[in-house]
């Protein structure tokens, strides 16, 4: 055997100590049902603004090397299904980060603001982003039965289309550092 090839099974298979004193290995890609940290991108790349959470998903992949116990996913539109599965799950995550887009008033379009889940009243729920319901009332029971920490990140956009339009505002994509730095530093976080 090469001693290149030594190197790299002996980096595989090196251990990946975490804040919490857990060891994991990089031996194998972690899936969404093993990796103790989620960060889920949601929204709809062909809206406009909408698309945020997966261009922070495409930044985290494409511009940061994060640890092999963080699972990265643009989900689209499709949180609620994934969640549900998490629910159903025997293992569940220390920890879930959702990034999204967002129209509160009172905001400026590209300003990231967090949304407690517990927080936000069910009839209010919409104000905020079509991806969060019915999906809220998931993340409250991953959090209140599953002892997960929930956290999500939203983007207060500029513009939604009413049709068709991939892209996103000046002011929002200008946000993407930012929220790539919030999502890494609730990795650095002990659950």
């Amino acid at each position: 055997m090469h001693n290149k090839h030594k190197l790299t099974i002996k980096y595989i298979m090196h251990k990946l100590h975490m804040n919490d004193g857990q060891a994991y290995s990089l031996a194998a890609p972690l899936s969404r049902y093993e990796a103790p940290v989620l960060i889920f991108g949601c929204g709809n790349t062909l809206m406009g603004d909408d698309g945020f959470g997966p261009a922070v998903i495409e930044c985290l992949q494409t511009g940061y090397q994060l640890p092999a116990t963080v699972w990265l996913e643009d989900v689209g539109t499709s949180i609620r299904d994934i969640l549900f599965d998490l629910l159903l799950a025997d293992s569940k995550p220390r920890k879930i980060l959702i990034i999204d887009a967002a129209r509160q008033e009172g905001r400026t379009p590209g300003e990231l603001f967090e949304l407690p889940v517990d927080a936000i009243a069910a009839d209010k729920v919409n104000d905020f982003s079509v991806h969060h319901f019915p999906s809220l009332n998931l993340l409250k029971e991953l959090s209140e039965t599953g002892g997960v920490e929930v956290r999500v990140l939203t983007v207060q956009v500029q513009h939604l289309p009413e049709e068709i339009q991939a892209g996103l505002s000046p002011e929002v994509e200008a946000a993407i550092p930012a929220a790539c730095d919030w999502a890494l530093a609730r990795i650095g976080e002990a659950a």
